[in-house]
């Protein structure tokens, strides 16, 4: 079997799993199949918003974060059932279990996808096989449907899973891209939202097409060194290796600072903590994650050192949010003692797009003319289509952190997961 896998270069699968919480749903009490069935917040109040909802509800015209009204005005039958969040996670586990099976070499990237470097797994067969064999036991096993793209790297096996849903296997090749990819529009492409799709149109890209022959000097001037690597993924180039150790990188994200003379000035503190929850929001965004919860550090002219946290009513990264909950944080705690370092570090990360969030319009609307999360909601139901968002206090992760100056603190996320063609060119 050997002989149908590349003698240089890399097979690799992402594996999704198909209107997931629905589907969990659905397995764990089956008289719900065949019905229109969404996941909403605020299951109670007209104002809820769906979280997700499987494909019967879909032929209804009913998609993710529409409100709860609307989706009932379209399908007034519509079963609404509040997430389950422990019940999705153990199906995760068993999920990852499978996948485990067939490589070491298996990394999460949420809590209902992941990537598989099948590149020696040829004992299991060919790559076909294997994503047939996995799809199979996860449907038996677990009565989940899912969806397989093979590729030759991890942005183009992501590309190839989206492709056909439910239950779809794609391969997607390199030769495959002129003919499959370049011709959609640059919203389309899995990295490019809808902003950065707004930016390419004034330099006169609109297609992938486009942005693979896109001049390199105007790329980068627009976007920076991420226009670059869009145009890489663009012709198929992603250098990226599957890690099973990167979901244990960070499970915190902060800054601290030790200032140049002990403050005892509130109005100056907050100067210090504004500052500090800039560089916070960045490395949140930079990661891809939100904070559930936030602490913060003082640290006293006696060198007496306290640390205080806050659960937060929703996951956040933008900066101003992390400055005002720190501030209220900070008041609680601070005895009014001059401080020589102040620190803030958000904790309970989880991944931007999967960050469930209980919203009604008000907070929808005021949320959408504020932050890039608003604009997810709806760059995600165009693009991804499942865009399923989880509350960050359903991942529970301890964060310890050592204070220092100007330091970072990026450890890990996820940790509720468990620790394992031929010519793809």
């Amino acid at each position: 079997m050997k002989e149908m896998y590349p003698k240089n270069g890399k097979v690799i699968l992402h594996v999704d799993m198909n209107s997931f919480y629905a589907s969990v749903e659905m397995a764990y009490d089956p008289n719900l199949k065949g019905k229109p069935l969404a996941i909403a917040g605020n299951v109670e109040e007209r104002r809820g918003i769906i979280v997700t909802c499987n494909y019967d509800a879909r032929k209804f015209g009913v998609k993710t974060t529409m409100p709860l009204w609307e989706a009932r005005k379209l399908c007034p039958q519509l079963i609404v059932m509040k997430p389950n969040f422990e019940r999705y996670r153990a199906v995760s586990i068993g999920m990852f279990e499978i996948l485990r099976h067939y490589t070491e070499f298996v990394e999460p990237v949420s809590i209902d996808e992941g990537y598989l470097d099948i590149t020696e797994s040829f004992e299991y067969g060919s790559p076909i096989e294997i994503a047939e064999s996995i799809q199979k036991r996860i449907l038996e096993q677990l009565d989940i449907p899912c969806s397989i793209g093979i590729a030759p790297n991890k942005f183009l096996a992501k590309t190839a899973s989206d492709m056909k849903k439910p239950m779809g296997i794609t391969i997607l090749r390199k030769r495959d891209i002129p003919n499959v990819l370049w011709p959609l529009n640059t919203n389309e492409m899995h990295g490019v939202g809808k902003k950065t799709a707004e930016k390419l149109q004034t330099i006169g890209i609109h297609t992938i097409g486009e942005l693979a022959k896109g001049n390199e000097i105007q790329l980068k001037t627009l976007l920076g060194i991420n226009g670059l690597r869009l145009k890489e993924r663009a012709n198929g180039i992603d250098h990226r290796p599957v890690d099973p150790e990167s979901i244990e990188e960070f499970k915190s994200i902060g800054n601290s600072t030790t200032l140049p003379k002990d403050v005892s000035n509130q109005h100056e503190l907050f100067r210090v903590l504004t500052s500090l929850a800039e560089t916070v929001s960045i490395r949140l965004k930079r990661k891809n994650v939100l904070a559930g919860t936030l602490g913060i550090t003082i640290r006293y002219k006696d060198r007496k050192t306290i640390t205080r946290s806050k659960k937060l009513p929703n996951p956040i990264s933008h900066k101003d949010d992390i400055s005002s909950f720190a501030q209220q944080i900070f008041l609680k705690a601070w005895n009014g003692d001059a401080i020589r370092l102040l620190g803030i570090t958000g904790n309970d990360l989880v991944d931007h797009d999967h960050a469930y969030k209980q919203l009604d319009l008000f907070s929808y609307e005021k949320d959408a003319k504020k932050e890039p999360l608003l604009n997810t909601l709806s760059s995600l139901r165009e693009k991804y289509g499942k865009s399923i968002i989880e509350n960050a206090g359903s991942h529970q992760m301890d964060g310890s952190h050592n204070i220092g100056t100007e330091t970072s603190f990026n450890k890990d996320f996820l940790r509720t997961f468990p620790n394992k063609i031929n010519d793809l060119d």
